[in-house]
């Protein structure tokens, strides 16, 4: 498991002090969790409305290739 070292205001050390009962490096690891599922989720997003775009633009694109943008080739049985 890899390190990290984040620079914080006084103010707030002091403040997470008055709360040693919170594991804050949980804390930190928990939102940075949630902070990268969401950057994913909107990557997904973006490629399923540029998907749409593209088809209602007469475009056209197989299951195959859309499945392989979106990185989910692996997931999907034939």
């Amino acid at each position: 498991m890899g390190n990290m070292t984040l620079s914080i205001p006084d103010v707030m050390l002091k403040r997470m002090a008055a709360r040693s009962e919170y594991k804050w490096s949980e804390v930190a690891r928990k939102a940075i969790a949630q902070k990268l599922d969401e950057a994913e989720m909107l990557e997904d997003l973006k490629a399923f409305a540029k998907g749409e775009k593209e088809f209602r633009e007469g475009k056209t694109i197989s299951f195959e290739k859309l499945a392989k943008k979106l990185g989910l080739e692996n997931d999907l049985q034939h």
